[in-house]
């Protein structure tokens, strides 16, 4: 049966999976690019520009196996907030963002699909979480589905139960401030437990699934 997966979701050691602030020059909010410089630094982001292979290659590769569609919030999709008022923004990914299959962006606000190189299409969904699961199940053709984010996506789909697997890869960082991943979730934590744990010199990657 396919899966709803979040993988390679960077946090902080204090909980943070995003900075504060998010803006045009801050995508990932106040010092949270620091969050991924392990991911940064690996093989598969540098694509046939080098980059680190290893344990942390391994697990960025391992969240691209078998996904045929992903969800994502509008805060990950951009900065725009409120109506669309006309905007032009198309993500923050360029011409051919990396996802090459349809991805669902939560929002309040109705906007016609974007279509993109490479085999993306961003649309746009107002009728909830759920609905915006099963568009992408739909989508994605048997394959799973990816969950990106943000961090209060990622939260709410936890707190419904959906989540079928979850990667966190702890950042040796002190953010302070921003969005904690697992604030606010009362015992929906209590439907999960660890079934991987693997340390890398940047970061440790914990695996749990839904019981």
């Amino acid at each position: 049966m396919p899966k709803l997966r979040v993988h390679n979701f960077a946090i902080s050691l204090d909980g943070f999976g995003a900075g504060p602030n998010q803006d045009l020059d801050n995508p990932l909010g106040a010092g949270g690019r620091q969050l991924h410089q392990w991911a940064f630094a690996t093989a598969t982001f540098h694509g046939t520009e080098g980059g680190e292979t290893g344990i942390d290659d391994d697990f960025i590769k391992l969240g691209e196996t078998n996904i045929g569609a992903t969800v994502m919030g509008r805060n990950m999709f951009g900065p725009v907030r409120g109506p669309w008022n006309g905007s032009d923004w198309k993500g923050w990914w360029g011409d051919e963002p990396p996802y090459h299959h349809p991805v669902f962006v939560l929002t309040h606000h109705a906007h016609d699909p974007i279509v993109m190189e490479g085999g993306t299409t961003f649309h746009f969904v107002t009728d909830g979480h759920e609905a915006a699961l099963e568009r992408a199940f739909d989508a994605a053709g048997g394959a799973d589905v990816r969950l990106g984010g943000g961090v209060a996506t990622v939260r709410e789909y936890l707190r419904l139960g959906l989540v079928d697997e979850l990667h966190v890869a702890v950042v040796p960082v002190l953010l302070g401030r921003g969005e904690r991943l697992f604030g606010d979730l009362g015992d929906a934590l209590d439907r999960y437990e660890r079934v991987e744990y693997v340390p890398s010199p940047a970061v440790a990657h914990m695996r749990l699934t839904r019981t």
